[in-house]
């Protein structure tokens, strides 16, 4: 019995750990609505990193890999610009969330550029758990930035915003996030992978993506979980409120032209 006590205390300790926020990093939750960021002042200026994006990336998501790779020098200026330039506590959470996600995007596709040509994602080792960049001297992996920095953000959204440079991802958007833009952009991003070629959205037993299975807790409605409530808030065709879900198969062949 004290084995097994000691297993579930250490386990205990293990996931607390995990979810730590990083420590030199101001993290702050979303609003509600985060319409009022029509007036925030840029603090980042996200210009090269959406040209890259219009250069390599087409209107449904999909990447140009092997172009991509003539640009890398600019794609490691604009991560080491983000590097130099990070989020302080003076910054809207707007910001910070137009930072990070940019961020989280483009180490993605340096990773991919790093490892290519590559079928997926899934084989390269360790792609979300390896420390990809050092902000303010915390190492962080994708998966940190993903579920310590994002993911406490109190933004669902962001589930369709971050890519993970494969076919069932929520598509990359070919611009850059920006903070004055953020609401407009979550939305369309939102709007378009709900009503997208990725769920089958339909009154009885919809299929969906199996994101709103592994963050199923997300997804609240008057600040409870609730799936079909909030897909409905953007489906074309809403889904009855008892209707049996089922979830599509993941393919994580990369998104490439």
């Amino acid at each position: 019995m004290k084995n097994i006590f000691l297993l579930i205390t250490l386990l205990f300790v293990f996931q607390s750990c995990r979810s730590k926020i990083p420590k030199n990093l101001p993290v702050k939750q979303a609003k509600v609505n985060l319409s009022y960021a029509i007036a925030v002042s840029e603090k980042v200026n996200h210009k090269a990193w959406g040209v890259l994006l219009k250069k390599y990336v087409d209107e449904n998501g999909f990447v140009d890999y092997k172009g991509f790779l003539t640009s890398k020098i600019e794609l490691t200026a604009y991560i080491n610009y983000l590097s130099k330039n990070t989020p302080d506590e003076n910054w809207d959470t707007q910001e910070q969330l137009a930072y990070y996600i940019n961020l989280y995007n483009a180490l993605t596709v340096q990773l991919i550029l790093n490892n290519y040509p590559t079928s997926s994602i899934k084989d390269i080792s360790k792609p979300w758990s390896k420390t990809v960049i050092t902000l303010n001297n915390d190492d962080l992996s994708l998966g940190d930035i993903e579920h310590k920095i994002l993911h406490k953000m109190n933004e669902p959204r962001i589930h369709f915003a971050i890519n993970c440079a494969s076919y069932s991802c929520p598509n990359l958007l070919n611009e850059a996030f920006t903070a004055s833009k953020l609401e407009a952009q979550l939305n369309k991003v939102t709007d378009s992978f709900i009503n997208g070629n990725k769920n089958e959205t339909k009154p009885t037993n919809p299929k969906l993506s199996k994101i709103f299975k592994w963050y199923k807790k997300d997804f609240k409605v008057n600040g409870k979980p609730d799936v079909v409530a909030f897909i409905n808030q953007y489906s074309n065709v809403k889904i009855d409120e008892n209707a049996r879900i089922d979830y599509l198969d993941y393919n994580w062949n990369l998104n490439e032209i």
